[in-house]
């Protein structure tokens, strides 16, 4: 079972908000998620990031891989 930390959407039509989650790389996009490890939202001014670094480095050290969008996320949040 390869774990994946990716994004999952939520919102309405055209005010997208993202939850960053673990989930297994075979579930869709929207599927029901592991844990929830953060979020994000694009929709206002600056970007708004909030990341649980500990739930997310617990996932990291048993081999869930980021996916490039959540990578540049941690770039972005400093960590």
């Amino acid at each position: 079972m390869a774990m994946k930390i990716r994004l999952t959407r939520m919102g309405s039509k055209k005010r997208p908000f993202y939850r960053v989650v673990a989930l297994d790389s075979a579930t869709r996009r929207d599927g029901r998620p592991v844990e929830y490890l953060g979020y994000y939202n694009p929709m206002v001014e600056p970007n708004e990031i909030k990341l649980d670094m500990e739930k997310i480095e617990k996932w990291l050290a048993e081999g869930a891989e980021p996916s490039n969008t959540v990578r540049s996320l941690l770039k972005k949040a400093g960590k």
